[in-house]
C-alpha cells in the first residue's frame, strides 16, 4: 500500500494477528519491514489486546503470493531479536519453509482484508491517517462476519461473530438497562448475566468449535486426526471459558479403519480420551526444533 507523507510516495504495510479460538482479526499499520517495525507493531497488538501465550507466524518464504519484496525484507528479521524484546515468556512458533498450509486459516483472512479493502473507496494516494482508519474499519468489517449458521427466522438468535468476544456483539452495540440499587434486584441481574454467559458459552461449543475441523480447499478429503495434532477439546460440559487445549499422543481406530477416538495430552499433564467428534484440530503444527528453523 502507498500513502503521501507531504510531496513524498512511501510505502506501508498491514501486520495481521489472529485469534486461533475466536478467529479475531487485529490489524497494526507497519511503516517499515526491518526487526525494529515488527517488534514495534507486536507491542502495539500486546498492549491493546494482552500478551498471548503462543505466537504462531509464517516464514517470509511461506506467504502465499507475497511480492519478491517482502520476502526478501522478512528474510532479514532478526528472530531472536523479536522473541527477546516483545515480551518475557512468550512461546514463538515459525511454520516450517515450504508448508505454507500450515497457516491456511490466517492467509484465507489475508485475502478477506484484501478483498475489503479492493471494495473501500480510497484516495489513489490516501494518508497515513486515511489508511489507518481504513485499515481498523477492515478490522471492524472481518471481525463481524458469522462463525456459525445464520438462521433463517428473523426471530432467532444472532450468530456468533468475533466481534461478540471483542465488543460484545457484533456492531459494539450495548443494549441499555435500567439500574437498580436494591440489592435483591442486583443479585438477580448477576445471576441473569451469569446465565447469559453460560448460554453463549455452550452455544459457542456446540456450534463453532466443531468448524475448526474443517479443512481448507488445499485437501480435497478431510484429513482425520492423528498423533501429533494440536487440538482443542470440545466438551461443554465443561467450566465457562475453559479451554483444554493440547497434543495427540494417541489415537483408537474402529474395526473400519476410521479415527474414533483420541488420547490429548495437554499442557498441565493432564490426559484426556474424547470421540473424534469433540476433538477440534487447529491449522498449525509445531515446528520441529524450535523457533527460528
Amino acid at each position: 500500500m502507498s500513502v503521501v507523507v507531504g510531496k513524498r510516495v512511501e510505502k506501508r504495510w498491514g501486520a495481521l494477528f489472529m485469534c486461533l479460538t475466536t478467529r479475531a482479526i487485529h490489524v497494526e499499520l507497519v511503516h517499515t519491514l526491518n526487526t525494529s517495525s515488527c517488534i514495534l507493531a507486536i507491542r502495539r497488538f500486546i498492549a491493546r489486546r494482552g500478551k498471548p501465550i503462543e505466537l504462531i507466524s509464517d516464514c517470509g518464504t511461506n506467504f502465499i503470493g507475497a511480492s519478491r519484496e517482502l520476502k526478501d525484507a522478512l528474510q532479514e528479521v532478526d528472530s531472536s531479536r523479536l522473541m527477546e524484546e516483545t515480551a518475557p515468556n512468550l512461546r514463538w512458533v515459525f511454520n516450517p519453509p515450504g508448508a505454507p498450509h500450515f497457516g491456511g486459516s490466517w492467509e484465507r483472512l489475508i485475502g478477506s482484508v484484501k478483498k475489503a479493502l479492493r471494495e473501500m473507496q480510497l484516495p489513489r494516494l490516501p494518508t497515513d491517517e486515511v489508511l489507518l482508519s481504513t485499515l481498523i474499519e477492515v478490522e471492524f468489517t472481518v471481525n463481524s462476519r458469522p462463525l456459525t449458521d445464520v438462521p433463517i427466522d428473523l426471530d432467532s438468535e444472532p450468530p456468533l461473530t468475533p466481534n461478540h468476544f471483542l465488543l460484545g456483539s457484533f456492531n459494539g452495540d450495548k443494549p441499555h438497562l435500567p439500574f437498580d440499587s436494591d440489592a435483591a434486584t442486583l443479585r438477580t441481574s448477576w445471576l441473569t448475566s451469569q446465565r447469559m454467559a453460560d448460554v453463549f458459552w455452550k452455544k459457542w461449543v456446540r456450534e463453532y468449535l466443531p468448524t475448526l475441523t474443517r479443512r481448507s480447499k488445499w485437501v480435497k478429503r478431510v484429513q482425520p486426526v492423528a498423533v501429533g495434532d494440536v487440538v482443542v477439546i470440545a466438551d461443554d460440559n465443561l467450566p465457562r471459558n475453559h479451554w483444554p487445549r493440547g497434543t495427540v499422543v494417541d489415537v483408537v481406530q474402529a474395526r473400519d479403519g476410521q479415527v474414533r477416538r483420541a488420547i490429548v495430552q495437554c499442557a498441565n499433564g493432564q490426559v484426556y480420551e474424547r470421540p473424534a467428534t469433540k476433538i477440534a484440530v487447529l491449522d498449525v503444527k509445531p515446528s520441529v526444533g524450535g523457533a527460528g528453523n
